[in-house]
């Protein structure tokens, strides 16, 4: 059944001391174990290269993208030359068979015996490409279009921890389309017990290229069937009125709101020294860092290893790197180990050349109670032509065993930066009512 939201009652993490041989018994799933013949989460990536034909090696990359380009003619010239779909027609199940090999778990497993969550952010990618070109299936040996991800609109963790013994199940389909927009709700359970628990849910919005990556392309529409799908689908076209408004009250668009300039002015009031009455005088509270001081830089060679089917740096590579600092700079400014609660509002400005040199810079932007907030800025720069180009900004949201110093900005840049990241963090929480139960560590 493709139903995209599952009753699935949660359970207790166990503590370290349950990863044993019981464990890793209890988390294979029948499904992998009894011979039955599922997708496997490796075979995603080759099933996309089917797809597009792209390049098995570097080397043979520039015949890949001449004989894409070919593909053009193939495009229709409206929508409405392209039959409908149902959201059933693109439901995939995936499986990453943590507790059925082991040999498997040498590339997710971290040293607190956990599962690399920036590892499941590049799978999430991966079949969430997958999800969308099974929509737009054509009878063609190759799809003349080209999917890639636009934007990370939300994912939410609903467990403290993925234990590295036990399978994992990716679902999802595509649940919104539009012109050559996608939304994609994709859902990760975890197999312990005898039966799957839910992990995580996530909201990708896809969109559809012409074969060279140069302008839109059209893709199939798609109709609701009954209550339930209709309900999905106008969610999905209130998550593009949204996505709209938010971009139109940018702080990069739009001053602060009164609320927002009182909360500034009041911070500015508390750092000013009595002692002297001056602006440029200025004195940290206690219990407080100034925001300047919590930032970790990291540099990436953008080599052919990390392409993606287009010959592009893979965009779930750039999250796991993004988070992984992220997380890095959660731990370092909160003294202790943080989890991962939400990831939302990640935008893929523009592609990431092979070759390109990678900057990231974290920021630890706003924090309240054991909450940390953290915003990811990413650019590229062409080592010959030394041009920078923002191509993401990363928005994660943390939670730490200690309870937080208060974040302090000093200049008005940094201000806009505590006011966005306060957004983003209030949107998170008021969403879900409270904090969701913090779920994976780098």
């Amino acid at each position: 059944m493709y139903r995209m939201l599952q009753s699935i009652s949660s359970v207790l993490v166990r503590p370290r001391t349950s990863l044993s041989r019981s464990l890793h018994s209890q988390g294979c799933s029948p499904e992998l174990t009894e011979g039955h013949s599922k997708r496997l989460m490796n075979d995603v990536r080759l099933e996309l290269q089917n797809i597009v034909g792209a390049s098995k090696n570097w080397s043979e990359h520039l015949q890949s993208v001449k004989e894409r380009t070919s593909l053009s003619s193939q495009l229709v010239s409206r929508q409405e030359d392209l039959p409908c779909r149902r959201m059933k027609d693109s439901y995939l199940e995936a499986y990453l068979p943590l507790g059925s090999q082991p040999a498997l778990r040498e590339k997710y497993v971290n040293v607190h015996e956990h599962i690399r969550f920036g590892r499941i952010l590049e799978d999430l990618d991966s079949f969430g490409v997958l999800i969308s070109y099974t929509h737009a299936k054509t009878d063609c040996p190759r799809s003349p279009i080209s999917i890639v991800t636009a934007l990370v609109d939300e994912i939410d963790l609903v467990k403290k921890a993925i234990l590295p013994n036990c399978d994992l199940r990716f679902t999802g389909n595509v649940t919104w389309v539009g012109k050559s927009s996608m939304e994609v709700q994709m859902h990760v359970s975890q197999y312990h017990d005898g039966s799957y628990n839910p992990v995580l849910d996530a909201t990708f919005v896809m969109v559809a290229r012409d074969p060279g990556n140069k302008s839109a392309a059209f893709v199939n529409p798609l109709k609701p069937e009954g209550p339930e799908e209709e309900n999905l689908f106008k969610q999905g076209h209130l998550n593009k009125t949204k996505r709209a408004k938010l971009k139109e009250t940018s702080l990069l668009k739009m001053a602060p709101n009164e609320d927002e300039r009182k909360i500034i002015h009041e911070m500015f009031l508390e750092t000013l020294d009595i002692q002297t009455v001056s602006f440029h005088s200025r004195i940290l509270p206690k219990n407080s860092v100034w925001m300047a001081n919590t930032t970790l830089k990291s540099l990436e060679i953008c080599h052919p290893e990390e392409r993606n089917i287009y010959n592009k740096i893979f965009g779930g590579f750039l999250m796991r790197k993004a988070f992984e600092l992220a997380w890095a700079s959660a731990c370092v400014y909160g003294g202790s180990r943080p989890y991962v609660i939400a990831v939302d509002d990640i935008i893929f400005q523009k592609p990431v050349e092979i070759g390109s040199l990678l900057y990231l810079s974290s920021q630890i932007c706003y924090t309240e109670k054991n909450y940390i907030q953290v915003r990811v800025h990413s650019e590229v720069v062409d080592p010959l032509t030394k041009e920078h180009s923002t191509t993401n900004i990363f928005h994660f949201t943390f939670d730490s065993e200690k309870e937080m110093m208060q974040i302090i900005p000093k200049t008005y840049g940094e201000s806009m930066l505590y006011l966005d990241g306060k957004r983003h963090f209030k949107a998170r929480i008021n969403e879900n009512q409270s904090p969701a139960s913090p779920l994976a560590a780098n």
